[in-house]
């Protein structure tokens, strides 16, 4: 037996018991004649001394040998602590050691493997399993464990079968690039590692498994940006016999449950908005309900005077800034400078202080006046102090700039509490979406996404009018689930990929099994899959996925632990079928 306790359960209650303890050397405090040692596993950390008077003299020599995350095993007996810890739950107790067990030397680790580290991000992803022993990384993968075994539970409760699905399987052409598999029992033909169960998912439910859920790796081979990894996790659910209002009631409770459970937060309410709702009144799809600063849409009252900045302008738009009357000319300069960034793109920013005495003053004095700024003030919501901050230009780039400036504003304003909690429901996308580039309408979400019965007849005249019947889940500016009703016939799935530009025969070849499974009674079905690294960090305060996440990418997309992507050895390309020129 290595260990009759852990490294973080002794208390007082235990004095005078004989006990094995196993674990990693935290600290050591030699004093010569005293020596007292930290050891730590997973469960926490426990004071031992060697002392000349009650150890052996060959022990005490033996513990001058240790190092920091030496591996030992110790026999001993707990003893009350002198000069107690209160911080520590071990803190009233240590272990008079009577034997000492070195199960593993180790080498210096590269940085110091406390709460708070001297090592940078690189190195410690680098030694990953270093960082893992630190209380940061440890807590978080084991609260990552505690809300899986939340959703596990509560979707089982609720009737729920988990399934898994393939790893192999289809590349398709729809959404973002695929990593692919060379299948060296089948030359020159390659297997996609799945980007989501999609259609697996559906297909149990023409199975009739009814109710489906899965906790599951998707992979998605795009161009990283920050906090987004090549390969995450999903909650993967999917019903049959249902509609919006079932799926949406059942993963709101899912959600309360998550924050009850957790944060001990009770959420009443989850608000609806459409999309076309969002994006006019914050600027974009996933916005955070937590705090105002609406969108004022200001054409009418400012499109009337000689400002050909305005007047040229698809829409000018402002928010009103609580208490930034306050501002001076360099903060401010400060934040038109923060618009123009490549990041945002902005070309300037129009202000307007709202004085407390009523009156206004404004970047743009010479073209408006006080009537004017009023009007200004009453379409954003400002009150006397605040300050208005007014962008114009094309219409989606504008709104996308504002809501950056609005998010970028609430967190300098101290707006985005982690510990406050505002879910809200997006519906109605837009099913369809213009690509400049191929100059041809994508899906939103995915081909498979059912359109509302009453814009069908939209699809041959106005494509881009046409709603889907999807959903967003929300929460903190945050999108942690998203899903939709299915297609769940042959004809209209047929008619939805002659809209996404698929000749008959492609359809066929890239997703003929799922139209022949349609044949054979589909049952109308919908679902949804959260985010789940998202939704951990969000739940655990955080707002980088990378912390909760064991082995996480960097990046660039490189595991710089194994050294992967790594070159593949000659031979083995050769029993693939490839041929590299390098």
């Amino acid at each position: 037996m290595y260990r009759s306790h852990s490294c973080g359960e002794l208390r007082a209650t235990d004095i005078n018991t004989e006990v094995t303890l196993a674990g990693w050397v935290q600290r050591i405090k030699d004093l010569g004649s005293l020596n007292w040692v930290v050891i730590r596993d997973r469960y926490g950390i426990t004071q031992l001394v060697f002392d000349e008077g009650r150890s052996a003299k060959e022990l005490l020599e033996n513990s001058k040998k240790l190092g920091r995350e030496f591996v030992i095993q110790i026999k001993g007996t707990v003893i009350e602590r002198e000069s107690k810890n209160p911080n520590m739950p071990t803190g009233d107790i240590e272990v008079l050691v009577s034997g000492l067990t070195i199960l593993n030397e180790a080498q210096t680790p590269p940085f110091t493997i406390e709460d708070e580290t001297d090592g940078g991000e690189d190195i410690r992803m680098k030694y990953r399993y270093l960082d893992i022993r630190r209380n940061p990384v440890k807590n978080n993968l084991m609260f990552r464990h505690k809300v899986g075994m939340l959703v596990r539970n509560y979707l089982s409760t609720n009737d729920f079968i988990e399934v898994e699905t393939p790893y192999l399987i289809k590349s398709t052409p729809e959404g973002a690039r695929d990593f692919v598999v060379p299948s060296r029992m089948n030359e020159g033909q390659f297997y996609a590692l799945p980007q989501s169960p999609q259609t697996f998912k559906q297909l149990l439910m023409v199975g009739g498994m009814d109710k489906y859920f899965q906790i599951v790796k998707c992979f998605r081979d795009e161009d990283l940006r920050a906090d987004r990894q090549p390969e995450f996790t999903q909650i993967d659910c999917e019903m049959a016999f249902v509609e919006q209002e079932d799926i949406l009631h059942i993963f709101e409770g899912l959600t309360r449950h998550l924050l009850s459970e957790i944060k001990g937060v009770d959420i009443a309410d989850f608000p609806r908005m459409t999309y076309d709702e969002a994006m006019k009144t914050y600027g974009n799809d996933k916005p955070d309900i937590r705090f105002g600063m609406k969108f004022g849409e200001l054409n009418e009252v400012a499109q009337h005077k000689d400002f050909k900045v305005f007047n040229d302008a698809e829409l000018v738009v402002g928010i009103a800034v609580p208490n930034g009357s306050s501002y001076t000319r360099k903060e401010i300069d400060k934040l038109i400078d923060w618009v123009k960034r490549p990041q945002v793109g902005a070309l300037g920013m129009v202000y307007v202080k709202c004085n407390e005495d009523g009156t206004y003053k404004s970047s743009v004095d010479k073209f408006y006046d006080q009537e004017d700024l009023a009007k200004w003030a009453e379409v954003t919501g400002a009150n006397p102090g605040d300050l208005i901050c007014v962008l114009s230009g094309s219409t989606n780039k504008v709104r996308a700039q504002l809501s950056a400036l609005r998010m970028e504003l609430a967190e300098r304003l101290g707006l985005r509490n982690p510990e406050e909690f505002a879910p809200l429901w997006v519906v109605d996308f837009p099913l369809l979406e213009w690509d400049e580039d191929t100059e041809r309408y994508h899906a939103m979400h995915h081909p498979f996404t059912s359109p509302k019965p009453e814009d069908i007849a939209l699809l041959d005249t106005k494509p881009g009018d046409v709603r889907a019947n999807a959903y967003d889940l929300v929460l903190n500016g945050n999108e942690i689930g998203g899903g939709s009703i299915r297609i769940h016939d042959k004809a209209t799935q047929a008619l939805m990929f002659d809209h996404l530009g698929f000749t008959p025969e492609e359809a066929k070849a890239q997703f003929g099994f799922l139209m022949d499974a349609f044949e054979y009674g589909a049952p109308p079905h919908g679902g949804i899959a959260f985010g789940f690294d998202r939704l951990v960090s969000i739940l655990g305060g955080q707002e980088t996925i990378r912390d909760f996440i064991a082995f996480p990418k960097n990046n660039s997309g490189r595991d710089v632990m194994i050294d992967a992507p790594a070159i593949i050895d000659k031979e083995q390309l050769k029993e693939l079928h490839i041929k590299l020129d390098l």
